[in-house]
């Protein structure tokens, strides 16, 4: 028997959006594939980010996430990978009360200048849900084999043989 091709997928969650003027004619964030986690947002300006650069690039919308979701901003791999271009406080957060222009992040970790265009693709959306804590402050915390082994304390590469 074949599997529903959205099988295991929830529901979609309706999150309203506001094209800003400089917005109009853009692309609304959209999954490009059917498997994909994470809608594509493009550009509303553009902007050349110089080696080690740093821009809050415009994408001309607003949102209202409902309550109890964030959207977490991620960096799109090709551009990583290619020009070093990523998203510095990654995954950002669009907390569900924030009513301003989305805005992107972007970081050149590359050696050679880069160009944004309007309309180019820049970052993932991801919209999740949140779970809020609560603390609950101890005298003692529970042992475990690790204990308190920091960073690198669960070995390193050499560990997994090879």
């Amino acid at each position: 028997m074949a599997e529903r091709p959205d099988a295991g997928v929830a529901a979609p969650i309706a999150v309203r959006v506001r094209r800003l003027p400089h917005g109009e004619g853009l692309a609304l964030p959209a999954y490009a594939t059917a498997g994909a986690a994470g809608m594509d947002v493009v550009a509303a300006e553009a902007v050349t980010l110089p080696p080690g650069g740093r821009h809050a690039v415009a994408t001309g919308l607003a949102l209202a996430i409902p309550e109890g979701f964030e959207i977490q901003v991620r960096p799109r791999s090709g551009l990583a990978l290619r020009h070093g271009i990523s998203v510095p406080n990654a995954p950002g957060t669009i907390d569900a009360d924030y009513r301003g222009e989305l805005k992107v992040i972007l970081v050149n970790l590359g050696t050679e200048p880069f160009a944004i265009a309007r309309g180019d693709r820049i970052a993932q959306l991801v919209l999740a849900p949140v779970t809020r804590a609560q603390w609950h402050e101890v005298e003692r915390l529970d042992d475990t084999a690790r204990g308190e082994g920091g960073f690198g304390s669960t070995g390193g590469h050499e560990r997994l043989g090879g």
